[in-house]
C-alpha cells in the first residue's frame, strides 16, 4: 500500500488530536492530515444532524458553513449507501450538487467520501476530499475508510460533550 509511511505519522497526528477539545479545534487538524496524506486540494468533514436530517460542515476550505439535506449530494448518497463513494468526474454524477460550486466559485473535478460511524455503527458524519490532481483510486478509498474509523471516536466524544454541555446550560437558565 502506498500509504505505509503515512501510518507511521498517524501516531503523532493522534496525540495532537487528543489535545483538541472541540470540533472547531479538531476538524482543521483532521482536514490538514487527510489532505496531506492523499494529496487532495480540499477536505470537508460533514456532521450528520439526525434531528434536522441534514449534513453540515463549518470546515470547507475557503467556504463558510455548508448545509446539505441528508438525502442530497454525494455526501447524502454516502450517508444512504453507508460506504465510500469515489467519483473522478464529479459533474457526471447525478448526485453531485453543482450549485455549491456555483455559490463558492470553486470547481470540483473529483471527489471521494467515506462515512464516519460512531461506536453503535450509526453514521455521525461524512469525510470528503476534493480534487486530487491524478484522480482518486482504490488505495485512497482504503485509507479514507481507515482514517474515518480513526477519527470517529474524537468526533463522537466531542459531539456527546457538546450535547451534554448544551443540556447543562439550558437547565441553568
Amino acid at each position: 500500500m502506498k500509504y505505509a509511511d503515512n501510518y507511521a505519522k498517524l501516531a503523532d497526528f493522534g496525540r495532537e488530536l487528543l489535545s483538541k477539545t472541540s470540533l472547531a479545534d479538531g476538524l482543521p487538524h483532521i482536514a490538514r492530515y487527510a489532505k496531506d496524506v492523499i494529496g487532495a486540494d480540499r477536505c470537508s468533514i460533514f456532521i450528520y444532524d439526525v434531528n434536522k436530517n441534514e449534513l453540515w460542515t463549518t470546515l470547507a476550505d475557503g467556504v463558510e458553513k455548508i448545509v446539505v439535506p441528508s438525502d442530497r449530494g454525494i455526501v447524502g448518497h454516502t450517508l444512504k449507501v453507508k460506504k465510500p463513494v469515489i467519483e473522478n468526474d464529479a459533474y457526471s454524477n447525478p448526485h453531485f450538487l453543482s450549485d455549491i460550486d456555483k455559490e463558492t466559485g470553486y470547481r470540483t473535478q473529483n471527489i471521494v467520501t467515506a462515512p464516519v460511524f460512531n461506536s453503535k455503527r450509526e453514521i455521525i458524519g461524512v469525510l470528503q476530499l476534493l480534487n486530487k490532481e491524478e484522480g482518486f483510486d482504490n488505495d485512497d478509498v482504503k485509507f479514507m475508510i481507515f482514517f474515518a474509523h480513526y477519527i470517529s471516536g474524537f468526533i463522537e466524544l466531542v459531539n456527546l460533550y457538546t450535547i451534554e454541555d448544551e443540556k447543562h446550560t439550558k437547565s441553568k437558565n
